[in-house]
């Protein structure tokens, strides 16, 4: 049985690159892959339940002081030493720098690391890609704009590099007339239309051009954010400031936001940039049509004027423009751009065809590395043999 080690910063916090390690891990593991997911500190809490119950092992390195803790760099190379895993695969920086140095003292075959943003972030990550790259065998990105950044700034060579998109869970994420009847009871609505949006609240999700928007939309206009995060008090500010107070409602971290999704008129993100955003294309598996800012990365999970639209990033009018449209749009239309987002997310990110090009990628790699050890082997043949010829 092949041994897949997945390497991620934490688990404790699930976002989109989270998310989607844990998906690949338990999806391997269905597949008869035997797999390992590392996170460099934290717990792990209920996803590495979630995962053992999967049968996916899971181990923290403890690391208390990020990459700066010598203790957690001990601990995996023991780890890979003892345990050999012909596959290690790390998602976002500090898990791929973590990967590709433990190599010079723990072996492993194959090392490949995931690229999950257009942000290539600092200097200091930049350099540390571009010293470290000759470590892996390959790089993979979640998007062509992310694969396009990277390139731009030297942190991955174009040989190198695979565009390589997230997948969803297909029958996981669908449309469900009973839960959307039930939540929207919940929530005491009848007629209005409610939009959701998900994520962090941080700087670059931009839930203050949102919320400007909102305040520009029709009256009937509803809206749920399922987030936590460090700008929680400026944002409920700036809904009393603008009078949203009824129309605004705040979820904090929501475990299971497929049931708001299903219950959901219309998506929204407001992101400055995205690596590929995975709520929206959770939002288009539910058949629900999105309004997002036309930024890197979102732009390649929506198709403008036919799964929804797109306006420019920090631009609060243009925001409510496009809101207003998509609240104007008649039912029957608006479902049929459900229905078209869902078949585009089907033909695209099923997580069962992102599995397909995981293990097809992972074979290549590992036949590569097999087809150069013979030949090394083949040649220190030879050249024993001729220096026995020669003696």
């Amino acid at each position: 049985m092949s041994h897949v080690a997945v390497v991620i910063p934490g688990l404790d916090r699930i976002a989109g690159a989270e998310q989607q390690a844990m998906l690949l891990a338990i999806g391997l593991r269905r597949r008869g892959w035997r797999v390992s997911v590392v996170a460099l500190s934290g717990s792990g809490g209920t996803a590495a339940d979630e995962l053992r119950k999967a049968g996916v092992d899971f181990i923290s390195l403890e690391m208390r002081k990020g990459l700066a803790d010598p203790r957690g760099w001990v601990r995996f190379h023991r780890w890979l030493r003892r345990e050999r895993p012909e596959v290690v695969h790390a998602h976002l920086p500090h898990a791929a720098w973590l990967a590709r140095w433990s190599r010079l003292a723990a072996p492993v075959p194959v090392v490949i690391d995931t690229v999950h943003n257009w942000y290539t972030g600092t200097v200091g990550r930049r350099v540390g890609c571009r010293c470290s790259r000759w470590l892996a065998d390959h790089v993979t990105a979640v998007s062509r704009a992310a694969a396009a950044s990277h390139l731009a700034a030297g942190m991955v060579s174009e040989n190198q590099l695979t565009v390589l998109e997230n997948g969803i869970e297909l029958d996981a994420w669908r449309p469900d007339a009973r839960a959307r009847s039930a939540a929207r009871r919940e929530l005491e609505l009848t007629d209005e239309f409610l939009w959701l949006a998900v994520g962090r609240l941080c700087g670059v999700k931009d839930y203050p051009t949102l919320l400007k928007a909102l305040a520009c939309a029709p009256e009937t206009a509803r809206l749920l954010i399922a987030g936590a995060g460090p700008l929680l008090t400026e944002l409920v500010q700036l809904v009393a400031r603008l009078g949203l107070e009824r129309r605004v409602r705040f979820l904090g971290f929501e475990p299971n936001v497929k049931r708001w999704m299903q219950a959901a008129d219309g998506f929204v993100l407001s992101s400055r940039y995205e690596g590929l955003p995975m709520v929206l294309l959770e939002a288009s598996a539910c058949g629900v049509p999105a309004v997002a800012t036309d930024v890197p990365g979102t732009r390649e999970a929506i198709v403008n004027d036919e799964t929804g639209w797109l306006a420019p990033a920090d631009d609060a009018d243009a925001l409510a423009r496009a809101m207003a449209k998509l609240m104007r749009t008649p039912l029957g239309e608006r479902r049929a751009m459900g229905e078209r987002a869902r078949r585009m997310v089907r033909e695209r990110f099923s997580l069962e065809t992102v599995l397909d090009r995981w293990e097809q990628l992972y074979a290549e790699l590992l036949g590569r590395r097999s087809a150069r050890r013979r030949i090394r082997l083949t040649a220190r043949k030879d050249l024993r043999r001729q220096s026995a010829a020669s003696a």
